[in-house]
């Protein structure tokens, strides 16, 4: 004769939704904020598309959106980086607002940041809110 328990079965699916859960939020989390290389047949950015003249070192250009709250903090890393280095320039675009500009430089989510050389080639790119010292790092010399 089987015994069974219905209630063991439910909660081995919880136990693999949680794990699952808990897994995909470390890897996110490991992955969020980091700057990374671009890619090589990333496009030139001008004035034009970006709305503001570019910096003679660097441009920081960051998507984002009204209601992104890791915007504000990558706003407000991206700001204090600019006014502390000469020749870097911060420059924020609304992502709803131009969406083809955003279809074209495969921007997936909010906040994302372009790091533009000072010919307005994207050298390097982060999504989520990026950490300080990684901003000053990725910086052309």
């Amino acid at each position: 004769m089987r015994v069974r328990c219905p209630g063991v079965t439910g909660l081995v699916v919880v136990v693999i939704v949680l794990a699952a859960a808990t897994a995909f939020g470390l890897w996110r989390r490991a992955r969020d904020g980091r700057v990374v290389e671009a890619r090589v047949d990333e496009p030139l950015l001008g004035p034009d598309e970006l709305g503001a003249p570019l910096g003679e070192r660097a441009t920081l250009v960051q998507f984002s959106t009204a209601f992104c709250q890791p915007c504000r903090a990558a706003r407000a890393t991206l700001a204090h980086v600019a006014a502390d280095t000469d020749g870097v320039v911060h420059v924020e675009i609304d992502a709803e607002h131009h969406l083809e500009l955003v279809r074209r430089l495969d921007i997936m989510r909010t906040p994302t940041t372009l790091v533009l050389d000072g010919s307005g080639r994207i050298v390097r790119r982060a999504t989520g809110a990026p950490r300080l010292a990684d901003v000053r790092a990725a910086l052309p010399a």
